[in-house]
C-alpha cells in the first residue's frame, strides 16, 4: 500500500469516526435521528440487548447484502470493504454514545445543541469519507446501485430512500409502542433537510485543500 492509500484509509477512518460521533450526538438529544439511522433506532429502543451501533451495523449489512442480491455477479469484490466499515461505524457510534453518558439532557436546549452539533459532526464525517474516494458507505453504495440499474438520477433516488427509511421506521414504531410514534420526531426531519447543505458546504469549503493533501 503506497503512502497515497494509507493517506486516504486515515482520512476514511476519520470521517467513519465523525459519522458515527455525529449518529451518537443526535440519538442523545433524543429529538430524532438522521433517516438512514431512523429504522436502528427504532430497533434499539424496542430491543435494547443491541445496542444503537451494533443495530446500525446489522442494518447496514442488510444494505450490503441488498446490493449482492441487486448486481449478483457485478457486484465487485472491493465493495466488500463496506462489511468492517459498517462495523467500524457502529464501534464508533457505541464508544461516543458512551462518552456522552454523564450529559444531562433534561432540558430542550441541550437537547437541540446535540441534534444541531451531531448534524454538523455527521456532515462533516460524510464530506470526509466521500472524499476519501475509496468506498462508499452502504447506504449511499445501495442508493448508487439502485440509481444505476434503474437509470434514475442519484439525488432523487436518495430522496425516495431516505423517506423510505423515515416511513418504515414510523411503521416499526407504530407496531412496536402500541400505535405511538417514537423515536422519529423534529430532528429527523431537520436531519433530512440540512444533512446534504451541510456536506455541500463543507464540499466547497475543503474538498480542494484535503484532495491536494490526498
Amino acid at each position: 500500500m503506497n503512502s497515497k492509500n494509507i493517506k486516504r484509509w486515515i482520512v476514511l477512518i476519520i470521517g467513519l469516526f465523525f459519522i458515527g460521533a455525529g449518529i451518537a450526538l443526535t440519538k442523545k438529544g433524543g429529538l430524532g435521528v438522521s433517516p438512514i439511522s431512523s429504522v436502528p433506532n427504532i430497533l434499539s429502543i424496542k430491543f435494547p440487548f443491541f445496542t444503537i451501533g451494533q443495530w446500525l451495523t446489522v442494518w447496514n449489512c442488510l444494505m450490503i447484502l441488498t446490493q449482492v442480491i441487486i448486481l449478483r455477479k457485478d457486484f465487485k469484490p472491493i465493495q466488500l470493504l463496506q462489511f468492517p466499515i459498517s462495523f467500524l461505524v457502529g464501534y464508533f457510534t457505541d464508544f461516543v454514545m458512551w462518552c456522552l453518558t454523564l450529559v444531562a439532557t433534561e432540558a430542550y436546549i441541550v437537547r437541540f445543541l446535540l441534534l444541531i452539533s451531531g448534524l454538523v459532526v455527521l456532515g462533516f464525517g460524510i464530506f470526509l469519507s466521500v472524499t476519501a474516494d475509496i468506498v462508499l458507505n452502504a447506504g449511499e453504495a445501495l442508493v448508487k446501485v439502485i440509481a444505476d440499474v434503474l437509470k434514475k438520477n442519484f439525488g432523487n433516488v436518495k430522496t425516495i430512500f431516505d423517506v423510505s427509511n423515515v416511513a418504515l421506521s414510523i411503521v416499526l414504531s407504530l407496531i412496536f409502542f402500541n400505535f405511538k410514534i417514537v423515536g422519529t420526531r423534529e430532528g429527523t426531519i431537520i436531519a433530512a433537510i440540512c444533512t446534504g447543505f451541510i456536506v455541500k458546504f463543507f464540499t466547497k469549503l475543503y474538498k480542494s485543500k484535503l484532495e491536494k493533501m490526498l
